[in-house]
């Protein structure tokens, strides 16, 4: 690597879709012993934060951004957050970006080279795609509605290094079928089995793996980013009750850029053969919405275990991803849920998962469904079922900020 590089920051961009265990593998970096001080920029779908919570105690800072995908409106506050970084160069070692499942890497990729001072500061080390071994075919396979793009195929053909994660929920025929669709899609990439996204940090940190050349050799028109490029998601923010639904619904242009990849591919969101071609000028789809609430007063674990599992098993197919902050009647840990699909997890923060509760911290339980057609009401009415005191006005009217919170979260 050239002098010049060397003296530039480093970024880390981990992608991947829904609950492939993206989180996991930023907690497994930040908690490593590599010795290296890291920013993390994070970005969820949805209005009510649940990662930055799930993220375990660190010296690392945590930039968590909140008003939709990280490959479209957020793209300028991704610029406006690493430049504020950039002026804090020297106290860390490097930048680590983790991407809503729900987004295509482009945009983000395109950020280190359309911005002047961030191209001079930073250099892009590695794109990381973690995936699901269990769930990734069925998202592959998703066939999408004209004009809206499959992030999970944009996640993997844009990856340095793939991550193939949960290799323990499926058979040794699966995950060869698994790896070779892998390949159809990005033929050169570098696959590494793992569970609980645990890799050694060395093969992820530091690697030197992006090439702009190789970008460009597949689409010369990739950093062309004219003013046609509108990152005009429509979010649907409803203020003042309860839950709010997100939708990202409104076309997101992020470049008439198309990288054709000369090896034949499957089934990728629609049927076809010959050269495969990643759309930046896509829509999402918007039968996949996010639904978040707030409580105040304490759940019962039981009836919480019942309900979620009934709505899992009846439910997941489209549900992508539960997931959920929660105080617990009779606990003073803070317990955590992560589902994805049908499969269920309970934790808490007596097991190093998230932050206990601090002396005189409200507790206030948080939960956030992603997944298609989602019914707010419904899910409002069976959340509130799990109260223990039901009785009680628990629905906590849920502050939607408008600005992006970029302080430090402690």
């Amino acid at each position: 690597m050239p002098e010049e590089a060397n003296s530039k920051i480093p970024i880390t961009v981990v992608t991947g879709f829904l609950g492939a265990g993206k989180t996991t593998l930023v907690n497994h970096i930040l908690n490593a012993n590599h010795g290296k001080k890291i920013a993390v920029i994070e970005n969820e779908f949805g209005e009510v934060g649940i990662d930055d919570a799930l993220v375990m105690e660190s010296k690392e800072e945590i930039f968590e951004m909140n008003n939709g995908c990280v490959c479209c409106t957020v793209r300028g506050d991704l610029i406006r957050i690493l430049n504020k970084l950039i002026k804090r160069k020297g106290k860390f070692d490097a930048i680590m970006i983790e991407t809503t499942g729900l987004a295509n890497p482009a945009p983000v990729i395109q950020t280190f080279f359309v911005d002047e001072n961030i191209k001079d500061a930073c250099v892009l080390d590695a794109v990381l795609t973690v995936v699901d071994a269990k769930h990734v075919m069925q998202h592959l396979n998703d066939v999408k509605p004209d004009g809206v793009v499959n992030e999970a195929v944009q996640q993997v053909a844009f990856a340095d290094k793939i991550l193939l994660n949960k290799t323990d929920l499926v058979s040794a025929e699966e995950l060869e079928d698994v790896k070779e669709r892998i390949k159809h899609i990005n033929k050169p990439v570098e696959v590494i089995e793992c569970q609980h996204s645990a890799v050694d940090v060395s093969r992820l940190l530091g690697i030197n793996a992006f090439s702009l050349e190789r970008l460009l050799a597949m689409d010369p028109e990739f950093l062309e980013t004219g003013e046609d490029h509108d990152h005009g998601h429509d979010h649907e923010h409803h203020h003042h009750h309860h839950g709010h639904d997100h939708k990202c619904d409104e076309q997101c242009k992020d470049g008439k850029h198309h990288h054709e990849h000369d090896e034949e591919h499957r089934k990728e969101g629609k049927q076809g053969k010959g050269k495969h071609e990643h759309h930046h000028d896509h829509k999402h789809d918007d039968r996949v919405t996010s639904v978040g609430f707030q409580l105040e007063g304490e759940l019962d674990m039981q009836k919480l275990n019942v309900w979620l599992s009934k709505l899992l098993q009846e439910r997941g197919p489209d549900l992508y991803r539960s997931k959920g902050i929660l105080s617990i009647m009779g606990s003073s840990d803070k317990h955590v849920f992560q589902g994805v699909h049908m499969l269920l997890q309970f934790s808490s923060s007596a097991e190093g998962v998230g932050r206990p509760w601090k002396e005189g911290e409200k507790r206030i339980s948080k939960v956030v469904f992603i997944g298609k057609n989602l019914k707010r009401e419904e899910l409002l009415e069976g959340l509130q079922s799990c109260l223990a005191k039901p009785d009680e006005p628990a629905m906590k009217k849920a502050r939607i900020s408008e600005e992006i919170d970029t302080e430090v979260v402690s």
